[in-house]
């Protein structure tokens, strides 16, 4: 068994990088589910390591630290669309999945009508990742205030009703970036709807902070809102801001940030609701339903445009 020490990360005693950034480098390239572990002091290697948070000891190799942190990225991800050491999905029956249960770092949901089950992060999970989170080096010379950005890692599950919907946004986002790897793309950060709306709430309710006469409803203008939806690259119509199931944010081979917007859509979107996903101009992913048990595919709004 090897201790991880956290110590050793940064040190800036050693000339040589930590081979654990350069590989997870290497790998950010062709694995989109590593780019998630980053920012983490976690192991990386094959075999287990002790890592502690507080006054509890853990025991993760690579593949499970991964786990951890995409899952946290996404709230909930179903088990076969994970990997333990050997490439292999994750199930039920998985001992990298019964070793992060037994550790009370994750805990799982059935999915309706399917053998598949999600995985969520617990508290303690959570706990573990904000643990061994480290700043990420900047260039001053090159400041984007982009760059200060840190993924979001999420706990519990929010929406049970939604299970089905939010459980295959992390396909969606594969899809995607396996498109965006092809063109040489670095993907630097994902953005789930929740963070995108806490920003727009905290937007919102700026000026009534600290105020005790507040009642609660914000004094924006639909002009400053619709200037707030435009300079964040949100759709706004029919009186309200639409956000994306997740936006991705990547540098492209120039090194200019860019994202992608994508929406996971079923055959639930009907009427009014799907005519708003399809006037959003996100990409859209068709997702699986317990009826059809198909998984989904990518679907590129602009697809009609190119071939005419």
């Amino acid at each position: 068994m090897l201790e991880h020490d956290p110590r050793t990360a940064d040190d800036p005693r050693g000339s040589d990088e930590d081979p654990r950034d350069r590989d997870g480098r290497e790998r950010d390239r062709t694995d989109p589910r590593d780019v998630f572990l980053r920012e983490l002091d976690l192991p990386r290697g094959p075999e287990r390591e002790r890592v502690f948070d507080g006054d509890r000891e853990y025991t993760l190799r690579g593949s499970e630290s991964r786990t951890l942190a995409t899952v946290g990225a996404f709230r909930v991800v179903l088990a076969q669309d994970l990997r333990d050491r050997d490439d292999r999905p994750l199930d039920a029956r998985n001992s990298e999945l019964r070793h992060l249960r037994e550790l009370s770092l994750v805990d799982t949901a059935r999915m309706p009508g399917r053998s598949d089950v999600a995985l969520f992060l617990t508290d303690r999970g959570q706990s573990l990742l904000e643990a061994h989170r480290r700043e990420r080096d900047h260039d001053p010379r090159q400041h984007d205030p982009r760059d200060e950005r840190h993924q979001e890692f999420y706990a519990g599950l929010v929406k049970p009703r939604e299970l089905e919907h939010d459980a295959q946004v992390f396909q969606a986002y594969l899809n995607e970036v396996d498109r965006l790897l092809e063109r040489d793309a670095r993907i630097e950060h994902v953005a789930l709807d929740y963070e995108l709306k806490r920003e727009y709430q905290e937007w919102l309710h700026e000026r009534d902070r600290g105020d005790a006469g507040a009642d609660g409803r914000p004094d924006r203008t639909e002009r400053e809102i619709e200037r707030w939806a435009l300079e964040h690259d949100l759709p706004y119509f029919d009186g309200h801001v639409h956000f994306p199931d997740v936006r991705i944010d990547f540098l492209d081979p120039d090194g200019h940030h860019l994202h992608r917007n994508v929406e996971v859509t079923t055959v639930h979107y009907r009427g009014a609701h799907a005519a708003a996903v399809k006037r959003a101009g996100f990409s859209r992913y068709r997702g699986a339903t317990a009826r059809t048990g198909k998984r989904g595919r990518p679907f590129d709004p602009h697809v009609a445009e190119e071939m005419l």
